[in-house]
């Protein structure tokens, strides 16, 4: 939808009121001029909008002006595309050029600033924090990115289909299916073609594959954080079987590459079926002890539970999905409100918390977790017969398609526009663009030894915003 500034501004008004929700922002360059789109859907569905506004004079009406959600996005694409975005809050600039970086100050007495990263311990992507402090107690954290752009979706532009969809699934590697999922949704919508039954059972069987690997590890990780190595160890131990599980059934311990437009690349056996229906079981019998050790651990409890609370206004204001958003009763499941095959024809109950600590989002892990495992079992059991693959035609029109995903994480969005069977434009957004402001919400009067408790419960991807 084209849309003039006065459209844009009353766009703007309905998010700042919440009579929409904020879904993503970027840009492209056409021969008149850049092209701002703003992605948008109402409170309680998926109906994505997108509306276009050019720009002539490289000038557009900042969004994070009146809706806080957008102000990372928005600072994003003003860096990478070189527009100003009028009124914007934050016009600091994303990416790092190794210049000095204005960080918002705290001021007080007995307040000291702590730094920390960009470089981290272990395999992790490059982010900064630094905490504003009084003694132990967080005054403030601030949390900066943009040190590794790895200009992913400026190599998927131009490029064949088959080549950009590669590209999608490599933009967070522990979403690397939802990822390929969202993409290929997006261009089949371009094409107007659907995946086989087969295939769309397929798809949603790795998906919840990839949803309970992510929670069994995150968990022990949390877990680990708050003291309690043991829970690592064996919630490591069960996500290890879900990825040996997925290399022997679909030939990838991630699944990497095994969606693509059209449907997938491998089929499930009768043996492999069974597989998955045995490991589930087991899984779930290991899994059932460790919740009861969870629970019985005190000195655990005593840490995650009113750890890290996150506002569910602020929840609401940054557009939280996920674990982080229903842990805050945000109600909100991409699989349930922007159904897609073949979730659009299974019976979901999507659990919402309340309580918004580091607890309400373990627990709200460990709850997806019988879920999936039920999912799982219901796909195998009706799952069709058939082709696994519907070929993607050769297309000389323009036409644009997008999606909504939900990941582990929560939803993933994806646009495409695609041209003579290539990608023109692409837009991919991680949920970890809201998880990031709302960490620095929920941390504020913590103390500084539970940051990692903290951070490692909202888990956002760095990669993800690393566009």
């Amino acid at each position: 939808m084209n849309a003039t500034i006065t459209l844009w501004h009353q766009v703007c008004s309905d998010l700042a009121e919440n009579r929409c929700v904020f879904i993503a922002l970027w840009a492209e360059h056409h021969a008149d001029g850049a092209v701002v789109h703003l992605a948008l859907r109402p409170p309680s569905t998926g109906d994505v909008q997108v509306l276009d506004l050019t720009s002539t004079d490289r000038h557009f009406p900042s969004i994070a002006r009146h809706h806080p959600a957008a102000s990372l996005m928005e600072r994003a694409l003003c860096d990478m595309h070189g527009l100003i975005a009028d009124g914007s809050p934050d016009p600091r600039p994303w990416l790092d050029y190794s210049a000095p970086y204005p960080f918002k100050p705290v001021d007080g007495h007995g307040i000291h600033q702590i730094p920390v990263g960009p470089v981290h311990a272990g395999i992790i992507e490059p982010g900064h924090f630094r905490f504003s402090v009084n003694g132990e107690t967080i005054i403030r954290l601030e949390a900066r990115l943009g040190y590794t752009h790895k200009g992913t979706l400026g190599l998927m532009r131009g490029r064949p289909i088959a080549d950009a969809a590669k590209l999608a699934g490599r933009i967070s590697g522990d979403s690397t299916l939802a990822y390929s999922f969202a993409f290929a949704r997006a261009v089949e919508q371009a094409l107007f073609i659907t995946a086989p039954p087969r295939a769309a059972a397929l798809r949603a069987i790795m998906a919840e594959l990839e949803r309970l690997a992510n929670h069994f590890g995150d968990i022990g990780a949390i877990c680990n954080d708050g003291g309690f190595p043991l829970m690592n160890m064996l919630s490591g131990a069960l996500r290890e079987r879900v990825l040996r599980l997925a290399a022997t059934c679909f030939g990838h311990r991630l699944m990497m590459d095994r969606i693509i437009p059209g449907g997938v690349t491998t089929d499930l056996t009768a043996e492999h079926a069974q597989q998955i229906l045995a490991t589930l079981t087991l899984l779930l019998n290991q899994w059932a002890r460790l919740f009861e050790l969870y629970e019985k651990t005190a000195s655990l409890q005593d840490r995650v539970v009113s750890a890290g609370w996150l506002d569910p206004v602020i929840a609401q204001r940054l557009g939280c999905g996920g674990y982080v958003g229903r842990a805050s009763g945000q109600d909100f499941d991409a699989r349930r409100d922007a159904p897609y095959p073949p979730y659009d024809t299974l019976a979901l109950t999507i659990p919402t918390l309340k309580a918004s600590d580091v607890d309400a989002r373990l627990r709200l892990r460990m709850t997806e977790i019988q879920q999936s495992a039920a999912l799982i079992r219901t796909l195998l059991a009706t799952l069709p017969t058939g082709a696994i693959h519907t070929p993607v035609p050769d297309c000389a029109t323009t036409d644009v398609g997008h999606a909504l995903v939900e990941g582990f994480r929560g939803d993933i969005f994806a646009h495409v526009r695609v041209h003579n069977g290539q990608i023109a434009d692409v837009m991919l957004r991680d949920p970890s663009w809201f998880f990031w402001p709302a960490l620095e919400a929920a941390i504020e009067g913590n103390i500084v030894a539970d940051f990692p408790l903290c951070n490692k419960s909202f888990n956002p991807s760095y990669s993800g915003c690393d566009l």
